[in-house]
C-alpha cells in the first residue's frame, strides 16, 4: 500500500533529451511514471492500455508525441485510441476481422498527469488479437532485439529520432520482458505479416530469427508474445469530447489538421 501510494506521488519526469524545439514547444521521446508502486517508461510509438472513464471499456493507446508547454508549464501528450468493433456505436459486423480495432477518428490531447490515471495495468480479460510467439528471438540475443525493435520503431515512426537513450533506461528499470503486449498495425502490415507467419511455419527453428522475419515482411518483438492487431477504419467517439482531461487548448496547432469539433459549440 506505502509502494502504491508513493508511487502515485512520484513526479513525472521526461526521459532522454529534448528531440525539438518551435515556440512555447519542447519536444520529448518518453516520460516516467508509476503504475501501482513500479517505475515505467512510455516513450513515442508504443501502445499500451488505457480506460478513459471508470465507464469506459478498455482500449489500445499509441503515443504519438510528447511536449512541454513552456508558457504554462504542462507536460502533455497525443495519442491516437484504438476500440474494438464491438466498443464502438456501430458495433460488430461480418467485416470485422478478429483481430480488428477500429481508431478514433480524432488524436486525443491529454496532460500527462491525467493519461497516467488512464493506463490500465490489468488487461487479463483482453482476449483479443493474434499471438506473434511463433517467431523465435532468442537467436539474436538481447542487443540484436533491441537493434532490430530500434530500426522497426524510426521506419514506423518515420522520423529518424535515436531511441537508444530510452532503450537503456527502460533496460536499467527491468522493462525489457514488461514491455507492452500489444501491437497495432496497418491493414498491408498485417496481411504481410500473416503471409510471412504461413511462409515461416515449416521452416527450421534455427533461422527463425529478428532478421529473418524481418526481411519477409515482419515485425521486431522484444516483449513475450504480444498481441498482433490492425487497423483500417475510423470513428467518431459519440463522448470523448465531453472527457474532462481532454484538453485541446493545449495542442500545436502548426502540427494539426484543423478539427471537425468546436468546444465553443
Amino acid at each position: 500500500w506505502l509502494r502504491y501510494l508513493f508511487g502515485a506521488f512520484f513526479p513525472l519526469q521526461w526521459v532522454g533529451s529534448p528531440c525539438g524545439l518551435h515556440g512555447p514547444y519542447i519536444f520529448y521521446k518518453a516520460f516516467q511514471f508509476h503504475l501501482e508502486g513500479k517505475p515505467r517508461i512510455l516513450s513515442l510509438g508504443d501502445f499500451f492500455f488505457v480506460r478513459c472513464t471508470p465507464k469506459d471499456p478498455i482500449c489500445i493507446a499509441e503515443l504519438q508525441l510528447l511536449w512541454e508547454e513552456r508558457t504554462s508549464r504542462q507536460l502533455l501528450s497525443s495519442s491516437k485510441l484504438y476500440f474494438l468493433p464491438e466498443d464502438t456505436p456501430q458495433g460488430r459486423n461480418s467485416d470485422h476481422g478478429e483481430d480488428e480495432v477500429i481508431a478514433v477518428s480524432e488524436k486525443v490531447i491529454v496532460k500527462l498527469e491525467d493519461l497516467v490515471k488512464w493506463v490500465h495495468s490489468d488487461f487479463s480479460k483482453w482476449r483479443c488479437g493474434l499471438q506473434a510467439g511463433s517467431v523465435k528471438t532468442e537467436a539474436l540475443g538481447r542487443n540484436g532485439q533491441k537493434e532490430a525493435l530500434l530500426k522497426y520503431r524510426q521506419s514506423t515512426l518515420n522520423s529518424g529520432l535515436n531511441f537508444k537513450d530510452v532503450l537503456k533506461e527502460k533496460a536499467d528499470l527491468g522493462e525489457d520482458d514488461e514491455e507492452t503486449n500489444v501491437i497495432v498495425l496497418s491493414y498491408p502490415q498485417y496481411c504481410r505479416y500473416r503471409s510471412m507467419l504461413k511462409r515461416i511455419q515449416d521452416k527450421p527453428s534455427s533461422i527463425l530469427t529478428d532478421q529473418f522475419a524481418l526481411a519477409l515482411g515482419g515485425i521486431a518483438v522484444v516483449s513475450k508474445n504480444p498481441q498482433i492487431l490492425y487497423c483500417r477504419d475510423t470513428f467518431d467517439h459519440p463522448t470523448l469530447i465531453e472527457n474532462e482531461s481532454i484538453c485541446d487548448e493545449f495542442e500545436p496547432k502548426w502540427l494539426f489538421p484543423k478539427r471537425s469539433h468546436s468546444h465553443a459549440e
